[in-house]
């Protein structure tokens, strides 16, 4: 289950998420329709979640009341992971022992970096000691699997900045880490900045730096890649994440959120107005859907699983030569990037399909084969 609050106190400068700064008078019409919408879902017959993830926006903008109303409206299975996106400025003591106690077990916290003039060129708000303030403060509420996001690559970052960050983000400790290349998306103020010239985009190079260096830090203080992004100590993987990588089933409740279902992806109306008024009229929040054949489910299958730790089953003459450049692990087995191949995954996810598509267009040719 995915729920998505699209309320944020801030706009960053970098994101082009369905979020909205001047919102906050919808958040109790808005929760009615997720708990409304959640009832319509429940009376289809989906079985219980195994995860719930509340993403944004900024989730913990909302009230905790309302939050956990909504959280009560989804059923359940035992051992449910549930997460909460947070922003440290946004949480305190009585919000996070709420959290708590309605059943919330898993922290997401955005951080981004540790230096400030890193989170003024990004736009962020918060004070980087808010983050250890946060952290301790979950830690009292008694939510320990805690994920700290940080982004690199950001226009006036240092090698040595990043490291800063990094360093910082160990010392707190958390079983999860993500670290995510910064992307300049068209229509931000970043995106205008860089269209401008204004300020440099990022460098491809700095950015293939950047994730090297998470991968040594992090691999030193105990955390396993285990997506391209996403570093976890043992035990501590992220089990709503991987519910997309490998191509499970969900719901997407709330504007502009997605689901997957019986073979079917679809996602909802982009704005809360809209969402909240097709609820309340008792007509579908969905603005459209497709349905991926099976050659377009074997291709999605191949980028998914190859971002991950565990692989692609898949195999022949393109994967050899893959293996044979380093790009891939060597040996039998699936087929898993290297360090080096995680840099350049687009390229080998490209090289990969297309023999794929290749193998399935003439049986038994020379392409990559899933057995």
């Amino acid at each position: 289950m995915y729920v998505h609050v699209p309320f944020c106190a801030h706009r960053c400068d970098y994101c082009d998420f369905a979020t909205w700064t001047d919102r906050a008078h919808l958040m109790h019409d808005y929760t009615d329709a997720c708990v409304r919408d959640l009832a319509a879902r429940r009376a289809e017959g989906h079985p219980p979640a195994t995860s719930v993830f509340f993403g944004g926006g900024t989730p913990s903008l909302l009230p905790a009341g309302e939050l956990v109303r909504v959280l009560d409206a989804i059923e359940r299975a035992p051992g449910a992971e549930v997460t909460v996106e947070c922003n440290p400025d946004s949480v305190d003591a009585a919000k996070l022992r709420a959290y708590a106690a309605a059943g919330v077990n898993r922290l997401s916290f955005g951080a981004q970096s540790f230096s400030p003039h890193v989170l003024r060129a990004l736009g962020r708000t918060h004070d980087p000691a808010n983050v250890a303030r946060a952290v301790a403060l979950a830690r009292d509420a008694g939510i320990t699997d805690l994920n700290v996001d940080c982004i690199y690559g950001t226009p006036g970052e240092t090698l040595d900045d990043w490291r800063r960050t990094l360093d910082a983000v160990v010392g707190l400790g958390v079983p999860h880490v993500s670290v995510y290349a910064l992307t300049v998306e068209p229509g931000t103020p970043l995106g205008r900045r860089v269209a401008a010239g204004a300020v440099p985009a990022p460098d491809d190079d700095d950015q293939a730096d950047g994730y090297l260096l998470a991968d040594e830090v992090l691999g030193a203080a105990g955390y396993e890649w285990y997506e391209i992004s996403n570093f976890a100590r043992p035990g501590a993987q992220c089990r709503h994440n991987r519910c997309y990588w490998e191509q499970g089933e969900y719901l997407g409740i709330g504007c502009a959120a997605h689901g997957h279902t019986g073979g079917r992806r679809w996602w909802n109306v982009r704005t809360p107005e809209r969402y909240v008024a097709r609820v309340a009229a008792g007509r579908s929040p969905e603005a459209g859907h497709e349905r991926l054949d099976g050659a377009a489910r074997a291709e999605e299958a191949l980028q998914l699983a190859l971002r991950t730790r565990r692989g692609a089953g898949v195999a022949g003459p393109a994967v050899e030569e893959l293996r044979a450049a380093g790009l891939l692990e060597p040996g039998p087995g699936p087929a898993v990037l290297t360090r080096r191949g995680r840099l350049l995954a687009s390229e080998v996810t490209a090289r990969l399909a297309l023999a794929l598509a290749a193998g399935t267009a003439r049986a038994g040719g020379a392409g990559v084969r899933v057995p």
